[in-house]
């Protein structure tokens, strides 16, 4: 069974967990996970863990630094309810800012800010999805949490649409952050395109797609060499090597003496990646073995 990281820019119009499942019928993974999850509008960085690399999935996200970048665009005058152009219109204005002022309101949106999530969204509402409630018809009061915005600049307009890039830490919503812009120039927008260059340590310049991949497996090409090894993101994780005796006994769940510091590690016996295991007390233990 094939393991390992596919970095995928993922198509626009299509779920990310129907994106994984693809991947994975295609290397042969009865098993697969991503990290981060995308809305089916928006296109780009979706990395998908195949088979054992799945066990990685959340040291990646508890050591990395969690950043994300996106670029985004938006048309001002309308919104819906989902905050895309995939939902239904709820509002409208002939209220179109100047360019001068949509800059000026981006610094109030740098930092540590408060941000309500959409109404369409996966956050947790009394045990259930909020999107599964907005769908049912039923009133959400969604409180806002802080999120973090590194940076945000605009880019440039094309045609009706306003462009902006983002980078952000865990749990923000470009749908809302386009909202909150527009709430800042006395208006009302839409998002019209979402696409996700970067996460957890993962570049688009390193992705792949979907098409490209399934072009060369209906065409019986060998695309094995695409597939990223297990450890592949896990970089910020310090990194412990065993002797052959040393690695057979930690496999089999043997703690390993050591004089290394306390903390967690990626563990190597020469270039073979063994897992993930943690040091406490002068001892290596298992965390997670490949």
């Amino acid at each position: 069974m094939a393991s390992g990281w596919i970095i995928l820019d993922k198509p626009s119009g299509m779920f990310s967990r129907t994106a994984g499942g693809r991947i994975a019928r295609m290397f042969g993974a009865k098993t697969f996970g991503h990290i981060g999850t995308l809305d089916p509008m928006a296109s780009g960085v979706l990395p998908i863990a195949l088979g054992s690399a799945t066990k990685m999935i959340p040291f990646i996200e508890d050591f990395s630094d969690g950043k994300k970048e996106y670029l985004f665009s938006l048309k001002f005058g309308y919104e819906t309810d989902s905050l895309d152009i995939t939902g239904n219109e709820i509002s409208r204005t002939d209220i179109i800012p100047e360019e001068s002022h949509i800059i000026s309101v981006l610094s109030k949106l740098v930092g540590e800010i408060e941000q309500v999530p959409p109404v369409y969204s996966a956050v947790h509402i009394n045990g259930r999805r909020a999107y599964e409630l907005a769908r049912s018809g039923k009133n959400i009061d969604i409180p806002a949490r802080k999120v973090k915005i590194y940076s945000l600049e605009y880019t440039g307009k094309k045609e009706d649409s306003w462009c902006f890039k983002v980078g952000c830490g865990r749990g923000t919503y470009v749908r809302a952050l386009a909202r909150d812009i527009a709430q800042l120039c006395g208006t009302v927008a839409t998002v019209d395109m979402i696409r996700r260059t970067g996460t957890n340590g993962f570049d688009i310049k390193n992705a792949v797609k979907l098409d490209f991949l399934e072009n060369l497996f209906n065409n019986g090409a060998d695309f094995k060499g695409i597939l990223k090894p297990i450890d592949f993101g896990l970089g910020d994780i310090p990194v412990l090597n065993l002797d052959d005796k040393s690695t057979n006994f930690y496999k089999h769940g043997g703690f390993i003496k050591t004089d290394a510091s306390d903390g967690i590690r990626r563990v190597y016996n020469e270039k073979d990646f063994v897992g993930i295991g943690v040091i406490s007390g002068g001892e290596l233990r298992p965390k997670r073995t490949i």
